[in-house]
């Protein structure tokens, strides 16, 4: 079953590879340049499996910056059509080249005036006869030990829809920024998009001031219920004391409820003085210095709030 599995990989794996020597250089800056020019929509379409990659490869494009959407061949007979106009350009995905649907709708793709990109194994297939440019699909064999369930094929087919994406995004100059903004759900998005600012805690901050004692900070510090309280002296942060440092006040032998809780409290703690931060960066900084209260200040030390581990991890950001 090992060899079965590494075999599979091997076949696939050597397929992009050949595949990566083929490509025209004059072919795909024509497609590229194309897509980069274009006034209307990318539209995708294929059936079966190369359909299910179509819709993978439309909603790659559209995540990185070209307006794309798949439309099944089918439905665009039965009058999706009307979604295409002359200033689009279309993905038709058929690896053997002779897709009924395709060769039906391809004419009526062509007489609107829409650009034509063809995917198939054969450059003189009925399908790719009818286009503008050629991508190749050609395989020496599928992985399949019966030379017949679609899996190089495929494989090779999403690998080429990833090059036209990436493609894109380097000569676009996509950011992570244009990345964040069609993403602003979901983990990823909140990686790129959530700063400090949208999560930090302003209000009710448990500050105390250097004279405080212990015992008054330990209430202090259990109405704010963040496990830490402040220390400040004329506005500006001296420290913090956390319950961890109060577990390890209890085990010193100077230890006394009614000495200044600051003698207790870890001094010049780790701070961030950008609340633009992204959230994530946040996280890292909370990760590597081992904390779970990181506090915000300005460049004079002022508290401006503070961010909590549990925080975060409510948000989503991971």
């Amino acid at each position: 079953m090992l060899e079965i599995a590494k075999k599979v990989l091997r076949d696939e794996a050597e397929a992009l590879i050949k595949a990566s020597e083929r490509i025209d250089e004059r072919e795909l800056r024509g497609i590229v340049d194309s897509i980069l020019s274009l006034k209307g929509k990318f539209i995708v379409m294929g059936v079966g499996k190369s359909g299910h990659i179509g819709a993978k490869i439309a909603a790659t494009l559209a995540s990185t910056g070209t307006p794309s959407f798949f439309i099944h061949p089918t439905e665009a007979l039965h009058g999706d059509l009307g979604m295409i106009e002359k200033e689009d350009m279309v993905l038709a995905i058929s690896f053997s080249g002779e897709s009924d649907e395709l060769k039906m709708v391809l004419p009526h793709i062509k007489r609107i005036g829409a650009k034509i990109i063809t995917m198939t194994k054969n450059p003189k297939s009925s399908v790719s006869l009818l286009g503008d440019y050629f991508l190749s699909l050609e395989i020496e064999k599928e992985a399949c030990p019966l030379n017949t369930a679609p899996t190089t094929s495929t494989t090779l087919t999403l690998a080429l829809g990833d090059m036209l994406a990436v493609c894109l995004i380097k000569e676009r100059n996509f950011t992570h920024q244009d990345f964040a903004s069609f993403h602003p759900g979901g983990a990823l998005g909140k990686r790129l998009f959530v700063k400090i600012k949208d999560l930090m805690q302003r209000d009710n901050l448990p500050f105390i001031d250097t004279k405080l004692s212990l015992k008054d900070a330990i209430i202090t510090m259990s109405e704010a219920r963040l496990g830490s309280a402040i220390v400040v002296e004329n506005g500006k942060l001296v420290g913090v004391l956390s319950d961890g440092d109060l577990r390890r006040a209890m085990m010193r032998s100077d230890f006394d409820f009614e000495r200044p809780a600051v003698d207790f409290a870890t001094l010049h703690p780790r701070v961030c003085e950008d609340e633009n931060l992204l959230a994530y960066e946040a996280l890292k900084i909370m990760e590597e210095n081992k904390i779970q209260l990181l506090l915000i200040t300005d460049k004079e030390k002022r508290v401006l709030g503070v961010l909590h581990l549990h925080t975060l991890i409510e948000a989503g950001i991971k």
